[in-house]
């Protein structure tokens, strides 16, 4: 059989620039090394019965209507908003950090630490909260995280935080939020459904053999794809320690507690899992399932989770990226191949736009195509 395309990967962005490319009529294949699809966003079931994602929490929200009509052709998503608390001072306290509780610790008239234009993480938050928030909430997490002081993390990093000014206590306020019934390997199952792939292959010691008429699509790390030769970019992942608890229904009142503070441990939060299961199912689950996420720097490719924040990875990857623009028949694409963190919904928008750049011009240059999550 001719190949049209030879996906790799079979995360994410894989599994929807395939499911693009075969709805318009192309020849596609998928190759993923893991044992599994879905890559990060994968699940399972654990023995007591609870759903388990693999990799982390994974909380699909997204404000494109485009989007949320796009997961709901492969899942009925039932609704859920995450409640994110954080462990400060011995009590738990709403995350993203409520205005008022800024102004209980103080005072309505705060004014910000740092003025001007942040050169790192650590100015750009102390340029919107005061040191106090910043040293309970903030730079504990963020240095276990990382594994490096706040101040040599680039300011942009800086972006995802929010202090939350009408109370809301929902960690997103996207349009649309949900989770699959069935779970993400469910959800992925059917993003490929009828579509080859070839799993527990390695597609960078195949390559001479997986060859595609048109284009290699490949969602790998960018640095492996060309041996390492320009140097190794930095990736963080969690090391996951799961604990059942038979006698208890419930741990801790939301799905997340942050866990900043050094006391607390080498872990960055904790998760129970019982909270993601609807209403009519978790009452007749016995007991509860947690879960610790203790951050490290991974060697193995297949581990990698967190593109580094900091300028030198960034440098090394615009390195990388000027030789990926010059390759004619390869688009290198995804949250491993970008180097970039993507939220599912961007991912699945950054997917869906390179796949119909494809189809279009029969060529991509990702770091030229922006991903759009609008509401229209």
């Amino acid at each position: 059989m001719i190949i049209d395309y030879v996906v790799v990967g079979a995360g994410l962005t894989g599994a929807t620039i395939a499911r693009h490319l075969v709805d318009a009529g192309r020849k596609v294949m998928v190759v993923e090394r893991r044992s599994h699809t879905g890559g990060n966003v994968h699940d399972f079931i654990h023995d007591s019965g609870i759903r388990v994602h693999t990799y982390g929490p994974h909380y699909f929200r997204t404000n494109s209507k485009r989007i949320w009509n796009f997961v709901n052709r492969f899942a009925a998503f039932q609704p859920f908003a995450a409640v994110v608390m954080t462990e400060v001072h011995g009590r738990l306290v709403n995350w993203p950090v409520p205005a008022s509780y800024i102004s209980s610790v103080s005072g309505a008239n705060w004014e910000p630490v740092f003025r001007g234009v942040p050169s790192n993480f650590e100015e750009a938050c102390l340029a919107e909260m005061p040191r106090e928030v910043y040293e309970t909430f903030i730079r504990g997490y963020t240095e276990k995280q990382w594994g490096v002081p706040a101040h040599t993390l680039t300011p942009g990093l800086a972006k995802r935080i929010e202090i939350r000014v009408n109370g809301d206590p929902r960690l997103c306020l996207h349009r649309w939020q949900g989770l699959p019934r069935g779970g993400y390997e469910h959800f992925v199952r059917e993003l490929l459904r009828g579509i080859p792939v070839i799993l527990n292959c390695d597609y960078l010691f195949n390559r001479e053999v997986l060859r595609a008429k048109q284009q290699v699509i490949f969602t790998g790390p960018i640095d492996e794809f060309f041996g390492y030769d320009l140097g190794r970019l930095e990736y963080r992942a969690q090391r996951r320690e799961h604990t059942y608890e038979p006698t208890k229904s419930y741990h801790q009142p939301v799905i997340q507690v942050n866990n900043p503070g050094k006391a607390a441990g080498p872990h960055i939060r904790t998760i129970e899992w019982k909270h993601l299961l609807p209403p009519d199912i978790a009452r007749n689950i016995r007991g509860t399932l947690l879960t610790t996420e203790t951050p490290f720097t991974p060697i193995n490719p297949a581990e990698y989770e967190y593109p580094f924040p900091d300028e030198r990875n960034q440098r090394l990857y615009r390195l990388y990226r000027a030789r990926a623009e010059g390759l004619s028949n390869t688009v290198i694409a995804g949250r491993l191949g970008e180097y970039r963190y993507y939220d599912m919904d961007q991912a699945i928008a950054r997917a869906i736009h390179i796949a119909e750049q494809l189809l279009g011009r029969g060529n991509v240059n990702p770091a030229r195509a922006v991903a759009k999550t609008t509401t229209a």
